[in-house]
Formats: C-alpha cells, structure tokens, sequence
C-alpha cells in the first residue's frame, strides 16, 4: 500500500520524537554552547521557495533537539515543571490531529464532552462540591484570573453592580487580602482585572510562609481573600480552615493558588494541610504540573458555576446556542477558539486513576524528601520544613550557594534554581516529574554535592 505524504511526515515525526525522549536521560539538562550556537542557523531570509517538509522536521530535530531544555528527563528541578505521562503526548498527538476548536459544543461534541466528564472526575476527586464549575485554560495564571474575574462578579452584583457592563468607574471599591507570599501570577492577574497590584492588603507570614490568620484585616462582603496550597518556596499551605469561616461569616470571597499544591487534596496522608481548601469558592491549578499532563493545561474551578459564566460568557448574533441545559464551554474561559485542552486531562485521570493521582503525590514529597536528608547528611543546611515537594538549601553564605547553584547548573547533570527565603539565599529544588526515580534524586545530590565542594576548594565565601 503506498504511503501518502500525510503519512511519510508523521511517520518521521514520530520517530524523531520517540529518539528524543529515548536519549533524554543520557543527555545534560541544559543545552550546551554548540547547540546554542547552532541556532543561529535559523536566521535567514524566507526562502521564495518553499522547503520539503521532511527536510523541515530534519532542521527542527537536528538543530533544535539539542537546544532545548531537558525537562522531560526526570532531573529538572526548576520552577514547577512537571513531565508528561506517555499516554497523554499520544493523546495530545491524536487531539492535534482532530484540530478541534473546544469554542463551542458545536464546534467540538468530543471536546466538550471530554471536558464535562473531567470536570466531574475533578470534582469527586479534589472532595470539591458537586455543583462546582470549571473550564481548562492555559495554566494556573489564566485560572486565577478568571476565578477573580467571577469573584469581581459575585462581589459587585450582590451591590446591585454590572461590573461586565458597565466597568469599575464608579464601582462600588473591592479589597483583596493576600499573605505576604503572594505569588507573582496573582498579582498580574488583578493588574489585569484593574483591582490593583499595589493597592492589596499583605498580611505577614510565620517562618513557613503561612499566613497569619490573627493579623488578617476585618473582612467583609467587599473583600476578596487569595490564600495559596503550596508555597512556591516552602510548600506549605495557609490555614484555609480559619480564613474560611472568617470569611463565610462576613460575605468575602476566597480564592486558592493552588498551581500545584491543591492535587494534595487527592492524598489522604495530607490532609493535615489541606483541611479547609475545600471551603473556599474558587480554586486555580495546573495539569502540567503535579497531573504531568504537556504544556500548556491549567484549571479554573469556581463553587457557584453563575459566577463564572457572568465573568466570562458572550453572546452574538452568528453563534449558535447549544442545547437548553448545556454547558457551552466557551461562556466558562476567557478564550473564544482555543485548543481541545480536556482531551490530555482526561485521558490522564482516566489512566491513573485516583490510586495513581494519588501515588504521583506521594511520589514527589517522598522524593523531595530524600533530597532533603541526603543534602542533610552531607551537612548543608535545609531552610524549610519539608511538606511537600519543595526543598531549599543554603551551602553557607549568599555568594557560597550562588556559585554552588551556577555550578550545578553549568555541570547539567540536573539543574536547580535560585531563590531568596526569609531573607537567606537559597538553592530551590522542586519535584514535580513522573520521570524522576530514586536513582535521578541520588544522582543529582551527588551532582549537588561535587558542585558545593568545588564552590568550597575555589574559596566562595
């Protein structure tokens, strides 16, 4: 039978992908000088003629292959990068075949079906009430802001203010309470909502990055409350149990960070941390963090669907309307088109399971863990309380840790980034790939190790 075009180039495609992802253990985190140098091969005028497409996936493996970053390989423990579960790179290739636009029902029967039945697996799986609400967005920066995005909604309507209509001027004026470790995202996204990155109210944090809850304004039903599940540094959660009833009993709303910390809740052995999350009215994660589905994949979930669908809904003459009862996703995401993102959720909660989810859990604070002791053993200081995936240490002084962090990095072998906890420089490790084995954390605290001794032989200090 003879092999069409179509099939010669996904055939290609596919081969040189599963070589990439075969070599990738064996390869340096990092790219190195050569490949980057490389790129520079990409510069050059469009030719008027175009290229064969095999000669185009050539170029696209061969020079870029070795210039990226190795996150896929197990030992990248920057940021919050998670892997991505084999099967849902298959389910990514497939949905990118079907090209759909998850817009609407209409446009997409299989997106939108994909995403209602996620969504109700999400609900049951995180103990969210039955009548939550959600959409998949680009990640957790998106989610937090259409979830306050409905919480501007919910706020201003109960004054008798159409804030989607007739806009903030002359609106009935909203706080926003926050812990002084905000993560930056939140704060971009009520840049984006016109509440004001420089007008909130801070609250100050104890020595774990948790809000504390006896220094918290008085709150009202003006007021909107962002409390995180997972520190981006420490890991720790704030105590949503108490902000929670705080602010059922003054009519304020409560948000949740939780980009990757709120899969915790799927986890019974954490409960300690996430009593009370479920409590709040919205919640923002990401699914290519902690669920290690591909980029990009973030989760918006709101208690009261109303809310969300006044925040974020259209309307227009050429668009039809789906079936009474419906839910037509594009009146839940601040995207009209848009990729079919429930198709690589789905088929992840579908093969893990929620033993899996559970497991992949467990998997990262253990191993966060063994990061911690063995760095621990070697006699280098642990800053943080380890409760989740999310490890910092100092190697002594600031200019000690940060030349152990550039050698770390400069070495390849895993790659760590930097950061600053409580005034102390710190190297920050996070976990958050399926890929990582016990054998990838021992390695690279043996990498971590040489490159502090080196830092230590050289004179750092």
């Amino acid at each position: 039978m003879e092999i069409t075009p179509t099939q010669l180039i996904l055939r290609d495609a596919c081969a040189r992908a599963n070589d990439y992802l075969h070599r990738i253990k064996s390869r340096p985190v990092v790219a190195s000088v050569q490949a980057a140098q490389r790129l520079e091969e990409l510069f050059h005028d469009l030719p008027n003629k175009g290229v064969h497409p095999l000669e185009i996936l050539r170029q696209l493996d061969e020079i870029g292959s070795p210039a990226t970053v190795a996150t896929a390989g197990g030992r990248y423990f920057g940021l919050v990068i998670g892997g991505a579960l084999p099967l849902t790179i298959g389910a990514s290739w497939l949905a990118t075949a079907w090209d759909q636009n998850a817009c609407f029902r209409w446009t997409s029967p299989i997106a939108a079906t994909l995403e209602d039945v996620s969504l109700q697996w999400l609900r049951k799986l995180l103990g969210l009430p039955a009548e939550t609400a959600g959409a998949f967005v680009s990640g957790a920066s998106m989610a937090t802001f259409s979830a306050l995005a409905a919480a501007r909604h919910a706020l201003l309507s109960r004054q008798g203010w159409n804030v989607e209509a007739q806009g903030l001027y002359g609106a009935p004026e909203l706080r926003v309470v926050v812990s002084e470790e905000i993560h930056v995202t939140v704060l971009k996204a009520l840049s984006l909502l016109g509440l004001g990155r420089e007008r909130i109210i801070k609250v100050p944090t104890d020595s774990r990055g948790r809000l504390q809850v006896d220094l918290m304004p008085a709150l009202d039903e003006l007021t909107i409350v962002c409390i995180q599940a997972g520190n981006v540094n420490s890991g720790d959660f704030d105590p949503a149990a108490q902000v929670c009833r705080l602010a059922k009993a003054a009519g304020a709303w409560v948000h949740v960070d939780g980009a990757f910390g709120l899969w915790a809740l799927v986890n019974p052995d954490l409960s300690a941390l996430t009593e009370g999350f479920t409590d709040a009215d919205s919640w923002a994660t990401d699914g290519h963090k902690w669920l290690n589905v591909p980029y990009d994949n973030g989760i918006v979930l709101i208690r009261e669907a109303a809310h969300l669908r006044a925040a974020m809904s259209m309307s227009a003459s050429y668009l039809a309307e789906g079936m009474e009862g419906d839910r037509e996703p594009s009146h839940y995401t601040p995207e009209s088109s848009r990729r079919a993102r429930g198709v690589e959720i789905w088929a992840a909660l579908l093969h893990l399971g929620r033993d899996g989810v559970e497991k992949l859990v467990a998997q990262f604070c253990r191993q966060a863990t063994l990061f911690a002791q063995g760095l621990s053993k070697h006699g280098y200081e642990i800053l943080n309380e380890v409760v989740l995936n999310q490890v910092l240490v100092s190697f002594g002084s600031a200019q000690v840790t940060r030349a152990v962090i550039d050698a770390v990095q400069a070495e390849g072998v895993c790659w760590c980034g930097g950061t600053v906890w409580q005034g102390r420089t710190a190297m920050r490790i996070s976990v958050a790939n399926l890929a990582t084995t016990e054998a990838d954390v021992e390695l690279s605290i043996q990498a971590i190790v040489r490159a502090a001794e080196k830092a230590r032989s050289r004179g750092a200090s």
